[in-house]
């Protein structure tokens, strides 16, 4: 309570506005995130990093700022930034201050509309944040992520997942590097793009959330991304919260107007990523580092994903 106290004196100083109330969001996972009430009836949501937190990766809150200010002022589906600062002004830590999206959860809205209709929705936001030029998107200063980086990091989660569980990833990742496709030119690339991490209004997108992991890279990576979260039943368990939107990937690929060669290798790269996110929060789990017993569950999800990745490379 003490803490919740600092933020919101801290916050109202920022501002120069009345905080009326703090409420923490359980979801918030890589950061720290509220509810925060505020004068006048209008609701926001602040975001902080862990306290003592290196500000880089999933914790830079700032940068998450810069881009989603870039792409809500390019009239992009991103939150709008109320305020933000990269100094320790809020419980000596940076923070992020968004608006609520007026919106639904997928949860809510799978059923009321055309699964198509969803899926249309997401691809056209797609296309749009993919034609934004690199240097609107509030990251142009960064150097834009190679396919062989991407493998690597993804790679290194795995190494450090249950071998039990991962005995022929290594055949995957060889196949992988053995069919990497000629590389496309880079865009923003969200990196989680799936229907949970989506807000919807009458059956379209006018939401786009959780920015943690963007960077400049293959655009590819996000189309694959919305395939296979949602159509993660065919393989394993699946992605909870990635919506359960049923279109068949011919779809999404005239939709889009991707290459269907390439697209496979990023579906079967896609594959490969969720089962290393999985076996490594696996071992943390057990290891007590970051318990989530949920993550047991997903034993067979880890093993299939893996031997999807191999059948799609034949």
């Amino acid at each position: 309570m003490a803490v919740v106290s600092t933020i919101q004196a801290d916050l109202e100083r920022e501002l120069g506005r009345r905080v009326l109330s703090i409420d923490s969001i359980p979801e918030g996972h890589s950061g720290f995130t509220y509810w925060v009430g505020l004068e006048g009836g209008a609701r926001a949501v602040l975001r902080l990093p862990p306290p003592g937190a290196r500000i880089a990766g999933p914790a830079d809150i700032p940068r998450q700022g810069r881009l989603m200010k870039a792409l809500s002022d390019a009239g992009l589906p991103a939150p709008p930034i109320l305020a933000m600062s990269d100094q320790p002004v809020v419980d000596g830590r940076p923070f992020l201050l968004m608006a609520e999206i007026d919106g639904e959860r997928i949860e809510e809205v799978v059923g009321t509309v055309p699964d198509r209709q969803l899926a249309a929705s997401a691809v056209e936001v797609l296309k749009r944040l993919h034609a934004l030029p690199p240097a609107q998107t509030g990251l142009g200063g960064e150097e834009p992520q190679p396919l062989e980086a991407e493998m690597v990091r993804w790679a290194w989660l795995m190494e450090r997942a249950p071998s039990e569980l991962t005995g022929r990833a290594h055949l995957l990742g060889g196949r992988l590097a053995e069919t990497r496709p000629v590389p496309q030119a880079p865009t923003l690339v969200h990196g989680d793009y799936h229907y949970g991490n989506m807000l919807f209004k009458g059956g379209r997108v006018v939401g786009v959330l959780d920015w943690e992991i963007a960077q400049i890279g293959q655009p590819l990576l996000d189309l694959a991304c919305l395939s296979v979260v949602a159509h993660a039943g065919r393989a394993g368990e699946g992605v909870p919260g990635g919506g359960k939107v049923d279109v068949d990937d011919a779809y999404l690929l005239e939709a889009y107007g991707a290459d269907p060669a390439d697209y496979t290798w990023f579906l079967a790269l896609t594959y490969y990523k969720y089962a290393s996110i999985f076996g490594y929060n696996l071992m943390l789990h057990r290891r007590g580092k970051r318990p989530d017993p949920t993550y047991e569950t997903r034993t067979t999800t880890i093993v299939e994903f893996i031997e999807e990745g191999i059948r799609l490379l034949g």
